[in-house]
């Protein structure tokens, strides 16, 4: 068994200073999925060039010799061509991906013309490959029953949000970059959560910590709809496998079970050993107050918590495959009760370490002596 352990350690040493000499250029590398990549990456012996538009560098990011942030803009070529001279791989991971815009321009302009300048940046700098992160919606949604595969034709002619149009488009477009040399590999992620940034793209991870304190017990659609889910960690390390054992011009789908609302929240129930609210929900009412958000955020600038484009999808069924990422790059997801239990476990600590600090806030204000 020692010898096992041994042979096993050179071995993984030996990878690790393999991919030492690949140095590797990540955009949105600050975002849900992106933090978790640059972390594997560098656990994986992978120089990491990252992009970043903020001068400051938040103190909880990685720190490794192996790691460099460089400021620059997806929408800026310049610095996009400068920040990427010398790197041998791409991926390609920022987007706007939000339920609304002020400007509704905002999504063509990251999405499509952000993209383009990074493919055109990869070829100029003679990239050699470069993985793209797509999304699940870009193949639309499924018929009830059927389980969907990267084969699939679109269903559905009709967009839900402009972010669904714009990344559609951007694939189509694509296959001509492809077709003219450009070594793309496109990745298409399902509905990903687990420990991370707690942003909008981390939003199911969101919705379990909101149904386990009460705060969101509603079944829309009396919780039929099904969806993909994908642990973070999985996606992450997908990405990774699309680099190393992808085939030039292919897309994978990296996601995990097929699971409905219903299912999410029964999972919770269990791995928690207690019930909690749940209220089965005709689509009317999400969609009539997700108007209302929509309307006052037309009116007064006020970003919407949900809109009725993403009630529409919420309630849509998005059922899929993984099985060629599974075959093809070795992609392995962990059971979904397993990423939900490690999920829980993971707020657990994240709430009870945010509710210290605020204990010991309060304990420290109440010490004060009055004057």
């Amino acid at each position: 068994m020692d010898d096992l352990s041994s042979s096993l350690s050179v071995i993984s040493a030996d990878c690790n200073t393999m991919n030492a000499n690949k140095k590797v250029f990540v955009t949105g590398s600050t975002g849900f999925i992106g933090s978790v990549l640059v972390e594997k990456l560098l656990q994986q012996g992978y120089s990491v060039r990252a992009l970043t538009r903020s001068k400051r560098i938040p103190d909880n990011k990685t720190k490794n010799e192996n790691l460099e942030y460089c400021l620059g803009d997806i929408n800026n070529p310049k610095s996009l061509q400068d920040a990427m001279l010398g790197c041998d791989c791409v991926f390609h991971l920022a987007a706007y991906a939000k339920n609304w815009a002020k400007n509704p321009k905002t999504f063509a302009e990251v999405n499509l013309v952000g993209t383009r300048n990074v493919f055109a940046s990869a070829r100029k700098n003679n990239i050699q490959r470069i993985v793209w992160t797509s999304t699940i919606v870009t193949l639309g949604p499924t018929l009830k029953g059927v389980i969907g595969d990267e084969s699939m034709p679109r269903q559905r002619a009709k967009y839900f949000t402009e972010y669904e149009k714009t990344k559609t488009v951007m694939e189509n477009e694509s296959l001509q970059w492809i077709a003219d040399g450009l070594p793309l590999v496109i990745v298409n992620p399902t509905r990903v959560f687990g420990p991370g940034v707690m942003s909008e793209s981390n939003s199911v991870t969101r919705l379990i910590d909101n149904y386990r304190r009460g705060r969101f017990p509603f079944l829309l659609n009396w919780g039929r709809n099904v969806g993909n889910y994908g642990y973070i960690d999985d996606v992450a390390e997908g990405h990774i496998l699309a680099m190393e054992r992808g085939t030039i011009g292919e897309r994978y789908i990296l996601g995990g079970e097929n699971v409905s609302l219903k299912d999410v929240f029964d999972t919770i129930t269990r791995i928690d050993g207690k019930r909690h609210l749940q209220f089965k929900m005709y689509c009317l009412i999400p969609l009539l107050v997700a108007k209302i958000f929509e309307l006052r955020a037309k009116w007064l600038g006020i970003y919407p918590p949900i809109t009725p484009d993403w009630v529409r999808t919420f309630i849509t069924d998005w059922a899929f495959s993984c099985e060629k990422a599974k075959n093809e790059l070795g992609y392995k997801p962990i059971p979904f009760e397993e990423a939900v239990r490690r999920t829980c476990e993971w707020l657990d600590k994240r709430n009870n370490t945010g509710n210290n600090v605020e204990k010991t806030q309060n304990n420290v204000q109440h010490s004060k002596p009055h004057h």
